[in-house]
């Protein structure tokens, strides 16, 4: 193949770069404003940022302890007790990584042998298909369908085999901003039980939700043994960059994921997980605050897309809003983010990249609107261009 990527074992052809690598580049180049990558363009707290510069003054500079700080695991066990009622051991239930991803990578790692199955909901997000080629395992796939990004039961059903290890499930959704609702985690936790399958679940975005409520799948009736439950600090408090991440989990699971997660990173980010700790411990001052300001981007936003003509999918949650690109151009979302800085100014991201067969997202655009609303303003300005 003419375009193989020297040297790179073949599970990860194909995985050598991401877009959002590629379209932040193509945004910095181009002095495009970017609403491609995910992360907010203003810091969180500032109370946060100096607990960390405490943590650093007060010398916790050296490696950490393999499972995360102590004082870490227990507020993450303590979130879990107060927002959800889940109880979990800090000492063996709880696994503090390098973010969600490093999370995903390291779960899928530990309990996939080479030619299981995965199943997840498409459109996913892109490390999920990169970790299951890491680990030899191969997709299988249920499709959320728009308006709404519902799934049909049977299509579910359909997708496991007898090589089935687990299900993987991203609630609050990116790219779509769905929230699974009470109907939709029973089906998926009835059939894990049915099957005596695993499941993983992405729920970094858990407290940045505008309708609906976030349920943890762990919580259903079967699933508290047999789920990996992950989220990360990054999206809650708008510090991405921090890459504070954690598995909550049986002993069992939780001493699989670490074993591959020693490998990985061993350890990251002593001062920052003793700010974390604090910020947990405080709870919804810092949570409430964040999702208001992203409701309001999302509504103006949503707005000003529909008035330039895009098919909207408003967001229930997230960063982020998918919209269809027919209306207004021939629907070929790749050609029209790649032409995007040119004709506007602006950066997206193309659903397609999150689909197996891309496509099944061939018209679909996500963009990110975790931004200040000036930003946000300033790129509807530049996209009204597109208006028909």
């Amino acid at each position: 193949m003419a375009d193989r990527a020297p040297y790179l074992n073949a599970r990860l052809q194909g995985f050598t770069t991401t877009i959002f690598a590629e379209m932040s580049a193509l945004a910095l180049a181009t002095g495009s404003v970017n609403l491609g990558q995910g992360y907010p363009d203003t810091d969180g707290s500032a109370e946060i940022a100096e607990a960390a510069i405490a943590a650093i003054r007060d010398g916790h500079n050296q490696y950490p302890p393999g499972p995360g700080v102590l004082v870490l695991r227990e507020a993450i066990a303590e979130h879990q007790r107060a927002f959800y009622g889940l109880d979990y051991d800090p000492e063996s239930e709880v696994l503090v990584t390098t973010g969600a991803t490093e999370a995903i990578a390291a779960t899928l790692l530990a309990l996939c042998e080479v030619g299981d199955e995965v199943v997840m909901f498409e459109p996913f997000y892109d490390s999920y298909a990169a970790c299951a080629a890491l680990a030899g395992a191969h997709l299988r796939v249920v499709p959320l369908d728009p308006p709404d990004w519902s799934f049909d039961p049977g299509a579910l059903q359909d997708a496991i085999t007898s090589s089935t290890r687990l299900v993987l499930v991203n609630s609050p959704h990116n790219p779509t901003g769905k929230v699974f609702n009470h109907a939709e985690l029973s089906a998926i936790a009835e059939l894990c039980v049915q099957h005596d399958l695993l499941a993983v679940t992405d729920e970094v975005y858990e407290h940045l939700i505008f309708e609906g409520v976030h349920l943890p799948l762990a919580g259903f009736p079967g699933m508290r043994e047999r789920t990996v439950t992950i989220s990360s600090a990054g999206k809650t408090f708008s510090f991405t960059g921090w890459k504070v991440g954690w598995a909550c989990a049986s002993p069992p699971l939780v001493a699989a994921v670490r074993s591959v997660k020693q490998f990985l990173t061993y350890v990251s980010g002593a001062p920052f997980q003793y700010a974390i700790a604090g910020a947990l411990a405080a709870g919804s001052r810092y949570f409430e605050p964040i999702a208001n300001e992203l409701r309001t981007g999302r509504d103006l936003f949503c707005a000003g897309l529909a008035d330039i003509g895009f098919e909207v999918y408003r967001p229930a949650a997230t960063y982020f809003v998918t919209t269809d690109i027919s209306p207004i151009d021939e629907g070929d979302a790749m050609a029209f983010c790649m032409g995007l800085p040119e004709r506007c100014g602006v950066v997206a991201i193309p659903s397609s990249v999150f689909y197996a067969d891309p496509e099944s997202g061939r018209s679909l655009v996500r963009w990110a609107f975790s931004k200040r609303l000036e930003v946000l303003d300033a790129a509807l300005g530049r996209l009204q261009r597109l208006a028909r």
